[in-house]
């Protein structure tokens, strides 16, 4: 018997499950991408088309070596900003093979600065997390508000209280200089 929903959330995402979680920006959705058909069932949830790629979640900022090759500019902006709002867009590592959608060259990462996820991450590895909304619409501020919008399709939500905030910065670092894909709760000049 599980006693508590972080446990819960553990076994879920181990058994490929969807699993909603609170992080320092907005509510999120994740799954283990090791388990086949996990991400997929994450797609479904979301009604998100594939061709938007899933981002990843690392419970420390070395945990990223273990999906991703980083240059030294992305590794300048990881240590300049993480844990914390940013996303950085980094080479998929060649062995690296679990399903985030068509594109398998690159991989967005980010360690949210949020002690919950993160010890949720250290004990399940690198999640593919994104917003907990359905694809396209407001992401809801609240437990009650994801379970509303996403129903069935979760099975564990772990309730953080509210989650206000807005979602990660995006920064592509794949290129010779950086480009900000998205503009979000950090501000980075580059």
């Amino acid at each position: 018997m599980v006693s508590d929903p972080f446990d819960a959330a553990v076994e879920a995402l181990r058994a490929g499950q969807v699993v909603v979680i609170p992080t320092d920006t907005v509510y999120g959705v994740a799954v283990d991408p090791f388990v086949e058909g996990a991400t997929q069932r994450l797609f479904d949830a979301k009604r998100r088309p594939r061709d938007v790629t899933l981002p990843v979640l690392v419970g420390d900022p070395a945990d990223i070596e273990r999906v991703a090759i980083v240059s030294d500019l992305a590794r300048s902006l990881i240590d300049a900003h993480w844990p914390g709002g940013l996303t950085v867009v980094v080479r998929r590592r060649d062995d690296v093979t679990f399903d985030l959608g068509t594109n398998e060259a690159t991989v967005g990462v980010r360690c949210p600065d949020h002690d919950l996820v993160r010890s949720l991450l250290r004990r399940t590895g690198p999640l593919a997390v994104t917003s907990a909304n359905l694809h396209g619409d407001p992401t809801p501020e609240t437990a009650d508000g994801v379970r509303a919008a996403l129903g069935d399709a979760v099975a564990v939500v772990v309730d953080g209280g509210p989650c206000a905030g807005e979602p990660s910065t995006v920064v592509d670092c794949t290129g010779t200089g950086p480009v900000v894909l998205r503009q979000g709760s950090l501000t980075i000049e580059l």
